[in-house]
């Protein structure tokens, strides 16, 4: 019997045919060896997911069960599909090449190429950008006088992406699907759009899937095609795959009266990303779409102490909608410490304590590059930033930019810097056209222009051609409504403070409604930055100032070679390891995030549960979380609520440690203006640091416009304690407050 030359090589590198198999632990190597029919790995977080997928991909050429070209394997990102590739070659001891190995758009790509005919296209159809997508749909809209300002593109484009993300095409949008987004005409813009890329010979990244779903559909002498050359499927992160992705797969893996040979590999338990379309449903009914479907669950963690291991479990228990799996500790030192749960005063402290801890187990031998801090949302970090910044602590962003670099901050600082130097011409160019108002490059270069020749700054050339009506009409009306915004915005800075005037000028200048009018997934983020950017300014007693620290905070040394702690967002750390990670922040509201108990109810509140089993499991070693008694939330101090996550986790996995003056835990938290879903608007009130603020002694009594008579219980030089009668105790600016 002649040997497999594929075998042969494989052995030659490894010492024996099936090395590859005696490596694993019983539940990996089953998840390998069940080869035929559908098959459900249940990874947990650290259990060797990967490992299984690739060695269960050469296990399949290996024992002569497929050719290279009759596995389909799916990823969702190119660089797990590389790495796959790679591991798979290596186990092979040879390249493998002829692989039907990519992400699910890659993959209907490579297919809608062969047969762009059944949709009305050519092979070589052209893929367009968000950028020609926009522009394409701007077009579009125009017949139907749509209000723009109320219905941007980018949200009708967000629209009909969520409906090819569902696998509905123009005519599958039934009137209940339909919305009353753009007055209703959603759908009808929907079709002349798909009309308008095929005559073009076009598609968007949606339509990749979306298409080739369709020829599935509705060519069965197709379908059969790609069932008969696909005799086993792999996917890997099932729990991520969207409707398309889903139907896609079942088009392909469900053959008529044969097994389908479809092994997907996933967790329920790190299912977090339904709000890009995601749907953990398709997870937890795999055997019901998959009739006879074996379910191998991967519980040996190597990458976790048994403490961390234990906390994380407990928490995820509390979740109805799961298929059930426990972790244990593959580890040989897999005790460790206990995962520390420290209660601060407040946010600032949460901070300084964060990167206190960081330095200290730096110097007690931890690298900076293995921890990680990891914030429920994006606008946490620049507490963190600058207190990295100030403790000369080297830091990275890691899928993101940081704070001040952002878009968002980098226009209202532009602002701020028009308002504290007119003679800035470069931020006054950035916000002339931001939000748009009809200058074009011609309009700039006769400001420029206008500048030289009168020897004055932009904003000086801007008055002049207003006044003599080289600026006129729509456009000239616009830039009026600027400068104007500019110069009340002025008066407002010398009468009332920097705070309330750069909420003035970002509301009056459009700026803000313009990112409240944008219904694009990353709007309500932006704004939510905007927000803390204006809480940042009430740490210091002039526009100028701040602006100065800003300066400084974007000099900070970005030298790569240095070791650095990471810090991200809990969404943007999933996949990744940390010897140590710092998990803050998990206050009620904060974690879990209110807008997504708002929107999703028990089911949003799961996946903030999931957020928090996929924070935690990102520890090797240390754990540690942090809840704050008062956060600073855009310039008011608020009571918090610890996180129901806190009394989730086993006591038996877990040290407590309070701190004295965290006792002011469990007081309802003071509403503000800035908080839920209300927007950014200017508060007419003094500048809590611009030296006029009121000054009270302890017992002394004061009256508030919302909680009535209450005494000082404390006071420094900005804040004040005050006992409340039948309300408690409050931290408040002591500006708010009048003297009895």
């Amino acid at each position: 019997m002649s040997e497999n030359p594929s075998s042969a090589l494989f052995s030659s590198s490894s010492g024996q045919g099936e090395s590859y198999l005696a490596r694993l632990n019983p539940e990996q190597r089953a998840a390998i060896e069940t080869t035929d029919g559908p098959l459900l790995v249940l990874a947990g977080a650290g259990t060797g997911k990967t490992r299984v997928l690739t060695t269960r991909f050469a296990h399949i050429l290996l024992t002569d069960r497929a050719k290279p070209w009759q596995i389909l394997a799916v990823t969702f990102t190119n660089k797990a599909a590389k790495e796959m590739r790679e591991r798979v070659s290596l186990l092979l001891g040879s390249p493998a090449e002829g692989l039907w190995l990519g992400t699910f758009h890659a993959l209907c790509a490579r297919m809608l190429r062969r047969h762009a005919d059944y949709v009305g296209l050519t092979s070589s159809f052209t893929i367009l950008d968000t950028d020609d997508q926009l522009r394409l749909l701007k077009q579009l809209i125009a017949p139907f006088q749509i209000d723009t300002k109320r219905w941007p593109a980018p949200g009708i484009l967000g629209v009909i992406q969520r409906w090819k993300d569902r696998g509905l095409t123009p005519e599958r949008v039934t009137d209940s699907e339909d919305s009353d987004f753009a007055d209703g005409h959603c759908r009808a813009i929907y079709r002349a759009y798909q009309e308008r890329l095929i005559r073009l010979n076009a598609c968007d990244f949606g339509d990749l899937m979306l298409h080739v779903t369709e020829i599935l559909r509705t060519r069965p002498d197709v379908q059969a095609q790609y069932q008969r050359l696909f005799r086993y499927i792999l996917v890997d992160e099932y729990q991520d795959t969207n409707t398309v992705q889903y139907l896609w797969l079942r088009l392909l893996a469900l053959r008529p009266g044969e097994p389908a040979n479809i092994c997907c590999v996933g967790d329920d338990d790190q299912s977090i990303y339904s709000w890009r379309g995601a749907q953990v449903g398709n997870i937890l009914r795999f055997e019901k779409d998959f009739p006879g479907a074996e379910i191998v669950r991967l519980e040996r963690n190597y990458r976790s102490t048994r403490h961390i291991l234990g906390a994380a479990a407990g928490l995820i228990a509390h979740n109805d909608e799961r298929l059930g799996k426990t972790l244990r500790s593959g580890r040989e030192d897999s005790d460790g410490e206990k995962v520390l749960v420290v209660g601060v005063s407040d946010s600032d402290h949460e901070a300084r304590d964060v990167c206190a801890m960081a330095e200290k187990m730096q110097r007690d031998g931890h690298s900076l590059a293995e921890m990680a801090i990891l914030v429920r949302a994006g606008f946490q970090t620049r507490a963190f930033e600058e207190k990295l910044v100030q403790s000369g602590v080297p830091y990275r962003i890691v899928g993101g930019v940081r704070f001040y670099e952002r878009a968002e901050i980098r226009d209202a600082l532009a602002y701020m810097r028009v308002l504290n130097q007119p003679a800035d011409d470069l931020a006054f160019e950035r916000i002339l056209n931001t939000p748009k108002r009809g200058m074009g490059p011609a309009g700039v270069q006769k400001l420029h222009a206008a500048a030289r020749s009168r020897q004055v700054p932009l904003t000086e050339a801007t008055k002049i051609l207003l006044a003599e009506k080289v600026l006129k009409g729509k456009v000239g009306d616009q830039v009026q409504a600027l400068m104007t915004a500019l110069d009340t915005t002025r008066d407002i800075l010398a009468r009332e403070g920097h705070v309330v005037a750069i909420e003035h000028l970002l509301e009056e200048s459009g700026y803000l409604a313009m990112w409240q009018a944008d219904t694009s997934p990353e709007a309500p983020g932006r704004l939510e930055n905007l927000k803390e950017l204006v809480r940042a300014l009430a740490d210091f007693g002039t526009l100028g100032e701040f602006l100065e620290h800003v300066a400084l905070v974007m000099e900070h040394d970005e030298n790569a070679g240095d070791a650095r702690i990471s810090l991200m967002t809990l969404h943007g750390a999933k996949g990744l390891e940390f010897d140590v990670v710092f998990l803050p922040g998990w206050e009620e509201g904060v974690f879990p995030s209110q807008r997504t108990l708002d929107e999703g109810g028990n089911s949003g509140l799961e996946e903030e549960r999931r957020l928090a089993y996929v924070g935690i499991t990102r520890a090797r070693k240390h754990a540690m979380i942090f809840h704050a008694a008062r956060r600073r939330i855009y310039a008011n101090w608020q009571d918090s609520m610890p996180s129901r996550f806190l009394d989730e986790l086993p006591d038996e996995h877990i040290i407590r440690q309070e701190e004295r003056d965290a006792s002011l835990r469990g007081l309802r938290a003071t509403e503000s203006v800035f908080t839920g879903g209300a927007p950014l608007v200017a508060r007419r009130r003094r500048d809590p640091l611009a030296g006029n603020t009121p000054t009270f002694q302890l017992g002394e009594h004061v009256r508030h416009p919302r909680f009535g008579e209450g005494i000082i219980v404390s006071a420094d030089h900005h804040h004040v304690d005050v006992a409340f009668e039948g309300v408690g105790i409050k931290h408040l600016l002591s500006s708010f407050l009048e003297k009895l």
